[in-house]
């Protein structure tokens, strides 16, 4: 005989399987072996069914946490059949709970989660004599978590607490249930996938392995194209937890992340089967910016923190540099195309692009290989010098100054030289240049002012163009001589016979006989003095003519060197304010760069040869417009 109970009414089960009660059939099933639940109906309808049973009877033999597993979803998997079908044995029988043993069981005390129950020695009237005392009894397990069942503790019972405490027998207070805390998910979030994002403050190593203890290893990171930077982890759903009644506590819904946000120009993000992802569009160098939270990928390196011995060392960058902060004493940085935005006390290196500094530049140096130099503050004790470029300064207090073209609104106390040399106020200061215009000029407490009209001095450049002139003249005639005595050499009839005859047997459009090759030979012996005479002669032209052209390149270079130094110089001052001269100064127009000088040799040139030139002016007052050659 079986017992089937189901929370419905359904069809009774199939022959071989018990006789059921029709209200409680395909549910839970007693067979001989057990008590099984039906694996397809599991949740409120499998706990309704304990209900029922739980109120009048109990499991013998009950698997508590599978049964929480397969009402609640919580605990250890279900177990399964060879086959991969879920079992679900829930216990030995069911058996009915005696009204006369469920006073034994008495109620808990539910606190902060958890339920505690006072163990003590129990009793029971004895059947067979009523009015004699009472036997003593023990609890059941079995009996103890149906009855819990009954008054509202349905989850979180510890079994083992309670049977442990059972086998005690003396009287104690034992937490025997406790509610299951939901468990929080995982927030998504984003991870680096290259390690590529980090910079490495380490000494750099030169190539002799030596450690440059003011430069660091890699403190601006390179990117190559389609490298993936960030990765978006999802976030992972948290686990619930249940009240001691049952009732479930859902977790926190996990927050989500999004990566597009973190992508600036440069990146890209793409979705694939591997995850979503942040990649480098092209290759470059790496910034993030701090405020937003942004990754670009560009040409320009961005910093924001300053340039010293505790943030970047000394830096020497591939590309354009763009900095926020500080650039402090004894610093330098070494770019192609440089900003900074704060105060520069260090050096500052360009190779080419612009040099463009914001704020001031105190004590320290700029200098620009190919391009041009612009101070919006005040340079102050300073170099600044572009190569092959314009210098453009708002005001400059004693410092050394050549480019191309200088423009300054205000100079005090400074050397400066260039081509084209442009200051609207300038005090104390020598100046110079090939054209010179100054607004007001005049002298600076114990410093003159002293302007110098750069004119080239090509005496010494005529007589070298005069001299090569006359060795290219000298080569042209030794050319024609040995010109001359080869074409007598190789009018000679023999000579001449067997050139021709040796060509046509080399280009086989002759071909010679057994017989005839002998007398060929001998022909070659006869004209072989002749021949290397003529190789002799022929070389002497070759070198000759060389040394002619040489001659010539040079003489042509020479006299373009004077062309160009040929301009007109000029001098133009449009208000004297005191002791001002005006000198003329000689340079060699050898093609080097009349202005591009160490900042020494430009200070040694202004202050202290000032009086070899004809002066041009000296005075107190008035105007200057002066031009070479009116």
């Amino acid at each position: 005989m079986s017992n089937e109970f189901s929370g419905a009414s359904s069809p009774r089960p199939p022959a071989g399987t018990g006789v059921a009660m029709p209200e409680l059939d395909h549910c839970i099933i007693e067979r001989p072996d057990g008590v099984y639940g039906d694996p397809s109906v599991l949740g409120t309808t499998f706990g309704a069914a304990i209900d029922r049973i739980f109120a009048t009877s109990y499991l013998a033999g009950l698997d508590y946490p599978l049964l929480i597993k397969a009402i609640y979803g919580a605990g250890p998997p279900l177990p399964k059949s060879p086959d991969g079908h879920v079992i679900i044995r829930l216990a030995s029988a069911i058996v009915p709970f005696s009204p006369q043993r469920r006073p034994l069981y008495k109620s808990v005390k539910i606190n902060r989660g958890k339920a505690e129950y006072y163990f003590e020695p129990v009793y029971l009237a004895d059947p067979a004599d009523p009015d004699g005392p009472d036997k003593l009894e023990h609890l059941d397990v079995d009996e103890f978590i149906a009855d819990m069942w009954v008054k509202g503790i349905r989850f979180g019972i510890d079994v083992e607490a309670v049977r442990q405490a059972i086998d005690a027998a003396k009287p104690e207070r034992v937490a025997v249930a406790r509610m299951l805390e939901a468990r929080p998910g995982r927030d998504a979030h984003v991870i680096e996938v290259t390690s590529d994002l980090h910079r490495s403050d380490a000494p750099l190593q030169l190539a002799n392995g030596k450690l440059d203890l003011m430069a660091f290893q890699n403190r601006f990171p390179q990117v190559e194209k389609g490298v993936r930077l960030l990765k978006k982890v999802p976030r992972v759903a948290g686990t619930p937890g249940f009240e001691l009644s049952g009732l479930r506590i859902e977790p926190p819904v996990p927050k989500d992340a999004e990566v597009t946000p973190m992508a600036g120009p440069g990146t890209v993000v793409e979705v694939s089967g591997d995850g979503e992802f942040l990649i480098a569009q092209h290759a470059g160098f790496l910034n993030v910016d701090s405020k937003s939270g942004q990754i670009s990928v560009g040409d320009k390196i961005v910093s924001r923190d300053g340039v010293s011995a505790r943030t970047t060392g000394n830096l020497k960058l591939t590309g354009d540099f763009e900095e926020f902060g500080e650039v402090q004493e004894k610093r330098v940085v070494e770019g192609e195309g440089i900003t900074i935005h704060a105060d520069v006390f260090g050096s500052i290196i360009s190779r080419g692009g612009m040099v463009l500094l914001n704020r001031n530049l105190v004590g320290g140096t700029a200098h620009n290989a190919r391009g041009d130099i612009r101070v919006k503050g005040v340079a102050s004790g300073s170099v600044i010098q572009a190569s092959a470029g314009q210098v453009t300064l708002n005001r400059a207090e004693s410092c050394v100054i050549s480019g191309t073209r200088v423009s300054i609104l205000h100079a005090v106390n400074c050397e400066i030289m260039g081509e084209e040399v442009t200051i609207s106020q300038a005090e104390g200061c020598a100046i110079a240049a090939r054209t010179v215009t100054v607004n007001s000029a005049g002298p600076r407490r114990q410093s003159e002012m002293n302007i110098f009209a750069l004119q080239p001095d090509s005496a010494r450049l005529d007589e070298v163009i005069v001299a090569m002139t006359a060795r290219v003249a000298q080569f042209a005639a030794l050319a024609l001589q040995r010109k001359a005595e080869l074409e007598a050499m190789t009018n000679e009839p023999e000579v001449r016979k067997y050139v021709m005859l040796a060509s046509k047997v080399r280009k086989k459009e002759l071909i010679l006989t057994e017989e005839q090759v002998p007398m060929f030979q001998k022909m070659a012996l006869a004209a072989g003095p002749a021949l290397k005479a003529i190789a002799r002669v022929s070389l002497d032209v070759k070198a000759a003519q060389t040394e002619q052209q040489a001659g010539a390149d040079l003489v042509a270079e020479l006299v373009r060197q004077r062309a160009d130094s040929a301009g007109v110089s000029s001098v133009k001052v449009r208000r004297i304010e005191g002791e001002t001269v005006v000198r003329s100064m000689t340079y060699n127009p050898d093609g080097t760069s009349i202005y591009d000088l160490p900042a020494k040799d430009i200070k040694l040139k202004l202050r202290t040869r000032r009086a070899e030139g004809e002066v041009i002016f000296a005075g107190e007052a008035g105007v200057v417009d002066w031009k070479s050659g009116a």
